[in-house]
């Protein structure tokens, strides 16, 4: 006999009543979000003012205004009383209008700081950095999208690319898959063993933040779990000469490696093929890692299945060499005396491996989640100043560090 979920007084099928439930919840996304984002329902990008605009650069902002005020540049709207704002936009072009001022006084390194981009012709390669862990609730997604934005604003041409299908990633930028994409508008678009592949610069999506494009994610993405084995078989009768699968995300990629810099990968709560796709294609990984015993128990697991279905790909030809390994601490209570103890346990265990900095636990961060933001895109204004404060401080040294990982990387 078949069950049904009881549902608003009637007994439906266990399907129908779940598909209903989407349905609703669908709807009710779709008017949250042209609440928050009316008239276009898209997301926009805060201004800067003139002090963050100077700090983003790197100058002071009696510099910035002297810019201003010789016309110098891109010029900043005026508010009342004078006040400067400053889109990321503007802020990229003064950055190249500053590199050139450097460039023709033949300062080459002071260039650098100001224009950020990676310089081929000196052996920095695209860094692929996948950020990972098997575990959900690890902040895996909230560290990526963070690091993404992080990355754009401080000058650097970035990718981020959703593999989840849950695709959370997306969703904090203004997407709402089961509404704003159809077919193929993955990364699973580029990556399909079919006749039905696209070239990944058709799926790459503009974003409302200035250096930043995304490719997003959604349930299609799962496809490429179901494919794989049958590729396999194809393979190994003799049908199928295409690439493996743990080396078809990196020949993608290598299709718009010229347009970036840096390339954020938020890898799905699965060790699966997309995962190990994702890995091979990486340049560093970022594992994140909630300080909790259980948290850190299972990434032992996942540790061992990650060491052990590396060893195969690389048996059959995958090239696995990373830059860089770093485990970020994320969710952390430093007045948590068990989550300071077991910081300190994987301290002693991997050393420099773990990130000095620790990602903090903070309500600024899920109550800017509520409107589909993070921190980077909330005026401190929202917020009490200490919690904000904390919270930005938190980010930006977690970024930072990675930053510094990925200049080191190229020899900066």
């Amino acid at each position: 006999m078949e069950k049904g979920l009881e549902q608003r007084g009637a007994t439906l099928p266990a399907d129908e009543a779940i598909a209903a439930d989407a349905r609703a919840l669908s709807e009710q996304l779709k008017a949250m979000r042209e609440r928050l984002f009316a008239p276009t329902a898209r997301k926009t990008l805060r201004s800067f003012t003139s002090g963050e605009a100077a700090k983003l650069i790197g100058v002071s902002d009696g510099y910035l205004r002297q810019l201003s005020i010789a016309g110098e540049g891109p010029q900043p709207d005026t508010g009342a009383g004078g006040r400067r704002n400053y889109s990321l936009h503007d802020i990229n072009a003064l950055r190249r209008h500053l590199a050139d001022q450097a460039l023709a006084k033949g300062n080459v390194a002071k260039a650098r700081t100001y224009q950020k981009w990676r310089d081929p012709r000196r052996g920095e390669h695209l860094q692929v950095i996948s950020v990972t862990n098997f575990k959900g609730g690890s902040g895996k997604t909230t560290s990526s999208v963070h690091l993404a934005q992080y990355l754009a604003m401080t000058g650097h041409r970035v990718l981020a690319v959703d593999l989840d299908p849950q695709a959370s990633l997306s969703a904090l930028f203004g997407y709402q898959p089961e509404l704003d994409l159809t077919g193929n508008d993955t990364l699973y678009g580029a990556i399909r063993y079919d006749g039905e592949a696209r070239p990944l610069k058709d799926i790459i999506r503009k974003t409302y933040f200035d250096g930043l494009d995304l490719i997003p994610g959604n349930l299609e993405l799962q496809e490429f779990e179901h494919a794989t084995p049958r590729a396999l078989t194809a393979r190994q009768t003799g049908t199928d000469a295409g690439p493996l699968f743990f080396a078809r995300v990196q020949a993608a990629l290598a299709t718009v490696a010229d347009d970036y810099d840096v390339i954020v990968l938020d890898c799905p709560p699965q060790l699966g093929y997309l995962t190990l796709s994702a890995l091979c294609a990486s340049t560093s990984v970022i594992v994140t890692v909630h300080p909790q015993m259980l948290d850190v128990a299972s990434m032992s697991q996942f540790l061992f299945m990650t060491s052990d279905l590396l060893g195969v790909v690389r048996e059959a030809g995958g090239e696995l060499n990373f830059d860089f390994l770093r485990y970020l601490v994320t969710r952390f209570e430093p007045n948590d005396g068990p989550q300071a103890q077991i910081v300190g346990f994987m301290r002693s265990l991997f050393g420099d491996r773990v990130l000095t900095s620790a990602m903090v636990k903070s309500t600024a961060v899920s109550d800017a989640g509520l409107t589909k933001q993070t921190l980077y895109e909330v005026g401190r204004e929202n917020f009490t100043r200490a919690t904000y404060d904390r919270a930005i401080e938190s980010l930006n040294s977690v970024n930072g560090e990675i930053e510094n990982l990925i200049h080191t990387a190229w020899g900066r």
